[in-house]
């Protein structure tokens, strides 16, 4: 069942919000400064590039002169929250807004999503510098707040439709309970995709 009615967000405490954002900003560097597996070259700093040492060096008879240098890459990954926002996750939800809010903000590469019985792309409306607003616009704008659960069906919906954002470079968090009243078939199968795309 669909939930028509506003959510009141008029609970929330700046110092709460702070808190959350400190917390996030630790997160989002984090992933910010994963370092992949592929290396980079580098002239005086990384370990010891052995293959490249070696072969720079068959020019000198194979006598060892000249040392290269690697390191592993930074991969800039791209983030895409989705969060539960169904009857189930009421208890959550306060908490949860707080933070892909300050996902939003700290992240640079990053979509985010609210779902009960259809997804809905809150990006755009997360992008607000008050956060008083960006709650008003979310109650505004996003049906279905605490109402059913069609996991699998949203989760179909945001591979049908955003599917471009997944990636080897993207890392999808899903934040429920996992009380879902649709098919268990279908959301098996939608996070099989993801997991094998992302």
């Amino acid at each position: 069942t669909e939930s028509l009615v506003h959510k009141d967000f008029s609970t929330f405490t700046a110092s709460e919000l702070r808190e959350v954002v400190e917390i996030v900003t630790m997160i989002a560097r984090a992933l910010a400064n994963r370092v992949g597996r592929r290396r980079e070259r580098h002239t005086r700093r990384g370990i010891l590039d052995m293959r490249n040492t070696i072969r720079r060096n068959l020019r000198h008879g194979g006598e060892v002169l000249d040392l290269k240098y690697c390191n592993r890459k930074h991969q800039k990954l791209r983030l895409c929250l989705l969060m539960d926002v169904s009857q189930s996750m009421d208890l959550y939800s306060h908490m949860l807004v707080q933070f892909i809010y300050a996902f939003q903000n700290a992240y640079r590469n990053i979509e985010s999503f609210v779902f009960s019985t259809s997804l809905y792309r809150i990006t755009e409306l997360l992008k607000h510098h008050d956060f008083q607003a960006v709650l008003q616009a979310i109650s505004e704008q996003v049906p279905g707040w605490s109402g059913g659960t069609r996991i699998g069906a949203s989760l179909q919906s945001f591979i049908d439709d955003h599917g471009s954002c997944l990636d080897r470079r993207t890392v999808v968090l899903v934040m429920s309970d996992g009380w879902d009243t649709g098919e268990t078939d279908q959301l098996a199968e939608a996070m099989r995709t993801i997991q094998s795309s992302a």
